[in-house]
């Protein structure tokens, strides 16, 4: 670990005191954009560093998981002329550590029936209502600045154009409804496990009440990716509930993830 933040007069004031004399280490996560820091102190905490307002969501959707008991504490948020975020470490290891993926079938089962609950939760006080309207909007814009990679999605789910994919989002992208709590990103390195037992979820950034069919496409891409089997999907969807999942909707949610 690196000691010390580098610098530490271009953090907010309300965290030197914390962050003074801390063994830290700076993290690696996803295409964010976003500067990521463990701070090795206490129980262990998180700092992320984003642009102006970038973090603003995903602040309010910590905090809201967090009071479900389904995520770690929102410490602070700060936006001047960045974006801070302070967040409890969430104890125990991702779904992408060794001794799970060493008992894939345990271990699809928990991804399951964790989202199966998820998505039973009741929503009307969630601050974020309308995760639908966001993620099209988002998918439209990325469409018109020519922003398309389906190298990352299995080939059942494969686009042969980034017109082919638009086709379907302009005809089915209105199915897609604002009925269930979501994570919105629900990846195996975004669920975290304690000796086996569900600890908490972690990058809510894309968290709010939407389709059920973005968690499950992401669910299933994570276990096709980080498994390298692609026969624990069946299982994965008979445990969440066969009944639930409208097939042809994955490929809606296929359609748009590929404009990012």
């Amino acid at each position: 670990m690196h000691k010390i933040y580098a610098n530490l007069n271009a953090c907010p004031r309300e965290f030197r005191a914390l962050l003074h004399g801390a063994a830290m280490q700076e993290i690696t996560i996803g295409h964010s954009g976003a500067a990521v820091w463990f701070i090795d102190k206490d129980s262990g905490y998180f700092l992320k560093r984003a642009e102006k307002g970038k973090l603003q969501r995903q602040a309010d959707m910590t905090r809201y998981f967090h009071g479900k008991g389904l995520s770690g504490e929102m410490l602070s948020y700060v936006s001047a002329e960045q974006d801070w975020l302070l967040t409890a470490k969430v104890q125990g290891d991702d779904c992408t550590a060794a001794q799970h993926l060493a008992q894939p079938e345990r271990l699809c089962d928990i991804l399951a029936e964790q989202l199966a609950r998820l998505h039973a939760l009741d929503f009307a006080d969630c601050p974020v209502q309308n995760h639908t309207e966001q993620y099209l909007a988002t998918v439209e814009r990325n469409y018109r600045t020519g922003e398309y990679d389906k190298s990352h999605f299995p080939d059942s789910y494969g686009y042969a154009s980034a017109e082919e994919a638009w086709a379907v989002v302009q005809t089915q992208g209105h199915l897609l409804q604002n009925i269930t709590l979501l994570h919105g990103d629900y990846c195996l390195p975004n669920i975290m496990l304690d000796d086996w037992r569900f600890s908490g979820f972690i990058d809510l950034d894309n968290a709010g009440v939407g389709d059920r069919h973005v968690d499950l496409f992401w669910a299933l891409w994570s276990l096709e990716h980080n498994l390298q089997a692609p026969q624990y999907n069946q299982r994965f969807i008979d445990a969440y509930g066969r009944d639930n999942i409208d097939e042809s909707m994955l490929r809606v949610v296929a359609a748009c993830e590929v404009f990012g």
